[in-house]
């Protein structure tokens, strides 16, 4: 912490209750987009593994059955029946990824628009960056 210098000191301006709000907005944003952003970078993490087992099972026997995990617990299922499995899992990583990410552009394009307010109003006052 550090005391302000004299130039950055701010006329006392007065909180709002839409500022408050705006300013209570903000951080509930701010806490969404890094639950998104987590749960985003998990969801890479076992696109990624997917997409590693997809390789797997293209080079595998086709003739011997293919343990597969499903949950918490392992299978065995057909090559036939994994693939169509995994291909399955690919595609609803993907679309879950896409829904995900289209949040994160909201919340992101939200808080944009409220640090433009907010700013405009406290100036130094107030600080929306990490």
């Amino acid at each position: 912490m550090r005391m302000l210098a004299q130039e950055e000191e701010t006329d006392d301006v007065e909180v709002t209750w839409e500022d408050q709000q705006r300013i209570n907005n903000f951080s509930k944003l701010n806490t969404r987009l890094r639950a998104i952003e987590a749960k985003l970078e998990g969801l890479k993490q076992e696109k990624e593994a997917l997409d590693d087992l997809s390789t797997e099972l293209e080079l595998a026997d086709e003739d011997e059955p293919v343990m597969y995990k499903i949950g918490e617990s392992f299978f065995n299922l057909s090559h036939s029946g994994a693939m169509k499995r995994l291909e399955s899992d690919q595609e609803s990583i993907s679309s879950q990824i896409a829904a995900l990410a289209t949040s994160a552009e909201e919340c992101e394009t939200t808080m944009k628009e409220l640090k433009v307010v907010l700013y405009a109003k406290f100036g130094k006052a107030i600080n929306l960056d990490e």
